[in-house]
């Protein structure tokens, strides 16, 4: 298992076509691309999805009955992965696939993770 990335193998979820990719562990990672390109599902419904995953599968049988049944991504393998925190998702624009965001707003929420 790799310490200081996190390898994500086969990677199929939504829009996404069998990627392979490898991120830089504590670091701040920016995600990009065009318009429909991936970016969300591989932020969101696969790395996120699979961390939360995790971190309930790691809880009491009596905690986990309260949440409910957390399907796995369509992802052959990921290694390097900590349990994971989603602080907001909000479109911006009147545009529902835009979540662009400006540094105003990024500002309160790396005060949240790094305080």
């Amino acid at each position: 298992m790799s310490k200081d990335k996190i390898i994500i193998k086969g990677a199929r979820e939504h829009n996404l076509k069998n990627i392979d990719i490898e991120i830089p562990r504590d670091k701040l990672v920016v995600i990009t691309g065009l318009s429909g390109s991936g970016k969300s599902s591989l932020a969101f419904d696969t790395i996120y999805a699979e961390g939360q995953r995790r971190y309930v599968e790691s809880l009491s049988a009596y905690a986990r009955q309260f949440l409910g049944q957390m399907d796995k991504p369509d992802v052959d393998n990921i290694e390097g992965l900590s349990p994971a925190i989603s602080i907001d998702q909000k479109t911006t624009s009147k545009n529902p696939r835009s979540t662009v965001g400006t540094v105003t707003e990024i500002y309160d929420y790396l005060r949240l993770l790094f305080a």
